[in-house]
């Protein structure tokens, strides 16, 4: 573990809580003048966080790096928490914990699939324990958790429980971190003001970019692109982690920023929107970014929009990563296209009719 020091609204020298190191930091802040072009926007950057070098996990690295640190300091043997058969979140506390000594046991909604996610399979092949709920609601990984944590302790383990998502203040500290490097690479190119948005699920990860511009004292607008819950119940949550996360770094809540949210849910969550797949070919093609249909091409469809209103020098997207949902869902696309002889190319999108309609549509499980 390593200490992160950074530097508060003050200018007063902190300290962050430890760090269990696991991802490549920091990752590339890049120009993308192509879809500055294709988009009609002013200045655009990537974050690009699914280039962080752990496990495929992306954003989620940051977050797990607080936790582990936290678990270890609790001196707990196990890491519980859970998520959907997909989730990239569940893959990657899974190798983290296993990176740490630790156990890691898994709570999943829903049934077991058939054929294996990538990131169900990548879990296991970390030595995860994997529970489903065999229930299709993904409230129910919740009192399942309280059920599996009582399991664990009477079994002798000292299990650290997360919620879905890593939705604690200790994990939003993972974002806090990250906003003062992201502040570093700003200041870097000469741009002050800037307007940053990302997917927002769980809402730890805004949370903590949300503190950490107020910890930095930094002139940004984060905007998060709601891709589980509506605005307004998506706002409370990241509303109630910043401030959590405000009073770990010593800072009053009542200073935060206003919380903006934009609904990016589309059909609902975990199912892919004919806007998403076609921009998602638009990041691809333009720029390289691989984007996954349900959490960042989602946010990706608001950019310009959001790009063309800022009054800020530049625009981030904060590519969160989600590769693996990425790749399973283009090959289950064309394995489906195949099979039904239509054309699995997502570059013409208005031919292929409403995306309820299409092969690889149906709900990801993440």
């Amino acid at each position: 573990m390593q200490p992160c020091p950074g530097v508060g609204t003050l200018g007063v020298a902190v300290s962050l809580p430890p760090r269990y190191v696991l991802g490549i930091t920091p990752t590339p802040l890049m120009r993308a003048e192509r879809l500055e072009q294709v988009l009609s926007c002013p200045r655009l950057y990537i974050k690009r966080d699914d280039l962080i070098g752990f496990a495929l996990a992306g954003n989620k690295t940051r977050l797990l790096e607080r936790l582990i640190a936290d678990a270890l300091a609790m001196q707990s043997t196990v890491l519980l928490t859970g998520g959907g058969p997909a989730s990239s979140y569940c893959a990657g506390a899974a190798v983290a914990a296993a990176s740490a000594g630790m156990g890691c046991t898994l709570v999943m909604y829903g049934e077991e699939p058939r054929p294996t996610h990538p990131n169900l399979a990548l879990a296991r092949a970390a030595g995860a324990r994997v529970h489903f709920t065999r229930s299709p609601l993904r409230e129910s990984v919740d009192l399942r958790l309280l059920e599996v944590e009582a399991e664990l302790r009477r079994s002798g383990e000292r299990p650290y429980p997360v919620p879905r998502g890593g939705a604690t203040a200790v994990a939003a500290l993972g974002f806090a971190h990250a906003a003062a490097e992201l502040g570093q690479q700003l200041v870097e190119r000469g741009i002050h003001a800037a307007t940053i948005l990302l997917a927002s699920g769980s809402g730890v990860s805004q949370a903590g970019l949300v503190a950490g511009s107020l910890w930095r004292g930094s002139a940004w607008r984060v905007v998060g692109a709601s891709v589980s819950r509506p605005p307004d119940e998506a706002a409370a949550q990241v509303r109630r982690l910043a401030g959590e996360c405000a009073a770990l770094l010593n800072l009053r809540a009542a200073s935060l920023p206003e919380i903006d949210i934009r609904d990016a849910r589309g059909a609902g969550y975990g199912i892919p929107s004919q806007e998403a797949e076609r921009m998602a070919v638009v990041a691809l093609r333009e720029c390289g970014l691989v984007l996954d249909p349900v959490f960042t091409a989602k946010a990706f469809v608001l950019l310009a929009e959001v790009a063309r209103a800022s009054d800020a020098e530049a625009t981030i997207f904060w590519h969160t990563g989600g590769i693996p949902v990425a790749l399973d869902h283009l090959v289950r696309v064309e394995e489906a296209a195949r099979k039904s002889g239509c054309d699995a190319s997502p570059s013409s999108p208005d031919d292929r009719g409403h995306p309820a309609n299409q092969p690889g549509s149906q709900e990801i499980q993440v």
